[in-house]
């Protein structure tokens, strides 16, 4: 107390000691968050891709032949939708594989990301 007065307030000093504590906090959570963030998109890829993959095999097993592309597997209900790819956040960026003597024939499907995932594989190659 000065004067009769009741000081009230934080200081400079204070302030600042706590808005260290908060920086240091978001910079230790931070890259948890995203690494986090990443994984989950890959997780999701890799979902992406055994879903379709396994509808490409059944149209195949059904059909005797593979399918056109993505579209024809949802037109015969094989797919209920094209998945969005979660790294390209797109559904027109995958990569549309044939075997060698099967053009115009969707035999497996990749991503159309360029980067790589967290283990140090492209994402294109999963």
């Amino acid at each position: 107390m000065q004067n009769g007065k009741l000081n009230q307030g934080f200081t400079l000093v204070e302030l600042m000691v706590v808005m260290a504590i908060i920086s240091t906090l978001i910079a230790i959570a931070m890259p948890r968050y995203f690494q986090g963030l990443e994984r989950t998109k890959e997780t999701a890829l890799k979902q992406n891709l055994k879903e379709m993959r396994t509808a490409i095999d059944h149209y195949h097993a059904d059909k005797g032949h593979y399918p056109a592309d993505l579209q024809t597997l949802v037109t015969a209900r094989y797919l209920r939708f094209i998945p969005q790819d979660p790294i390209t956040e797109k559904t027109d960026t995958w990569q549309m594989l044939a075997a060698p003597n099967q053009a115009n024939q969707l035999v497996d499907i990749a991503s159309g990301a360029t980067t790589m995932a967290h283990d140090g594989s492209a994402y294109n190659t999963w």
